[in-house]
């Protein structure tokens, strides 16, 4: 599958994506919330910067995201026994997953701090 023409490389990446909407409640929630995450910088209307920081790590979550489902898919592949080493391997990268969805959870706070007098505005 090597030196693909980049259209075909794209088909493949998408794929990807098409699976991971199919397969994984956990990406098909993060796609919900990412989007929920655009409508608010729509209606909040922030400054450039912000919408590159929620751009961003949208993009971070929803690749991390895809990358715990790769390797869980591979592992049960492999070995779709209960292991404790695979266990171990299974949780760590979804609290990769967390972590970076608990940064995700801190920029939309900044940002709504950063946003308080726009929202303080509706609530007169």
């Amino acid at each position: 599958m090597k030196n693909r023409p980049f259209a075909a490389r794209l088909g493949f990446a998408l794929a990807g994506w098409a699976t991971a909407w199919r397969r994984e409640a956990s990406f098909r929630t993060q796609s919900v919330l990412a989007l929920g995450a655009l409508g608010a910088l729509i209606l909040l209307r922030p400054a450039p910067l912000w919408w590159a920081i929620v751009a961003i790590v949208i993009a971070l979550v929803l690749a991390l995201e895809l990358l715990n489902s790769a390797l869980e898919a591979v592992i049960d592949l492999l070995h779709p026994d209960i292991h404790p080493q695979i266990k171990a391997a299974k949780d760590m990268a979804a609290g990769a997953v967390l972590m970076l969805s608990c940064a995700a959870i801190a920029v939309a706070a900044a940002l709504l701090v950063a946003q308080a007098d726009r929202l303080s505005a509706w609530f007169r």
